[in-house]
């Protein structure tokens, strides 16, 4: 009786432990503006995984600047995933820790991006400076709201999107002038995307404020939908949205399964209609046409077909004392 109880409790205790070992916690480390996909997105895979496997899965979330984000998981930050808006944070981990491989964007669908997004203007109702194109935001008497693109993917796809628009109907040089005069109409950079929209609406702050257009939905949720009007430019750039497992961090966690399986089920057809409530634009085409009516049609040019690839434009605009830094001229506070 005795050996039969202590192989009950045996049992007992191999079950507990069992069940101890397959529950996870995943660090996901994103972007400022993917808060709120990743509140609707996150309840839905745990039941996803709970379902399929029994196990339970701790998810948390780090949201910031996209650069400082990435820095963060370089200098330490045991992210399990990274979820990013460019794929230069993603290259930053490869380059700078080794903590994924070189070839990351190869690993998943679309280069690693399950969905994507564009930059447009939000402006006060009414839109009393009457701004819809490029050209009106580097107008005298225009305060135009945008976060730092030395910091923030948001505010760098925000600066190439301007570069590139001016330079499709003129030349670099013409470029280089129209992005210096827009941010010469810059009163404050902001950290990140999130910070700039606090700017905007809150601080009241600015004439427009330009963002991703999944920002203007939760610029909606938030402030309510006749506090604003979206503009959408006659050109805009193509903004991915990468993705990747930080391999140093998952392997010594024991979390690559788990991980992997985050990351994939963003292309599941319950994550591309999350994406898609959530304004981000999805890589399935019947979801994506299902919610046509809030994707307007829009002529949109890639950073690789305009500036060669991300390398070429980080080095060119984004390094210390690059093009950016060249024509920035910080504001007195």
């Amino acid at each position: 009786m005795f050996r039969a109880t202590l192989r009950r409790v045996a049992l007992l205790c191999a079950l507990v432990s069992g069940s101890v070992w397959a529950d996870a916690t995943l660090l996901n480390v994103s972007y400022d503006v993917t808060r709120d996909f990743y509140k609707d997105y996150n309840p839905e895979f745990q039941r996803y995984w709970k379902a399929k496997t029994g196990e339970t899965v701790t998810l948390q979330q780090s949201h910031g600047g996209s650069s400082k984000q990435a820095m963060s998981v370089v200098a330490g930050l045991a992210a399990d995933v990274i979820t990013m808006n460019q794929a230069p944070d993603i290259d930053l981990l490869a380059e700078r820790g080794q903590l994924v491989p070189v070839n990351w964007q190869q690993r998943l669908p679309d280069n690693s991006s399950p969905f994507t997004s564009t930059i447009v203007f939000i402006v006060r109702q009414g839109n009393p400076k009457a701004i819809k194109d490029w050209a009106d935001l580097a107008q005298p008497g225009v305060q135009v709201v945008v976060p730092n693109p030395k910091t923030s993917g948001n505010g760098r796809y925000t600066y190439l999107a301007a570069w590139g628009q001016a330079q499709l109907t003129g030349n670099a040089a013409q470029a280089q002038d129209y992005v210096k005069r827009l941010f010469a109409n810059v009163p404050v950079l902001d950290a990140g995307g999130r910070a700039a929209t606090t700017t905007f609406m809150q601080r009241q702050i600015g004439d427009v404020l330009v963002t991703f257009e999944n920002e203007a939905e939760m610029v909606a949720r938030e402030f309510g939908r006749g506090s604003f009007e979206v503009v959408y430019p006659k050109v805009s750039i193509l903004a991915e949205n990468p993705v990747s497992v930080v391999d140093s961090v998952v392997d010594k966690k024991g979390t690559r399964k788990v991980a992997q399986a985050y990351l994939e089920y963003l292309w599941s057809p319950a994550g591309q209609e999350l994406a898609a409530q959530n304004y981000l634009r999805p890589r399935n085409p019947d979801i994506l046409k299902k919610y046509a009516k809030q994707f307007p049609p829009l002529r949109t040019f890639s950073v690789e077909h305009t500036f060669g690839s991300w390398r070429k434009a980080m080095d060119t605009h984004f390094r210390d004392g690059g093009l950016f830094d060249q024509l920035y001229t910080k504001k007195p506070t």
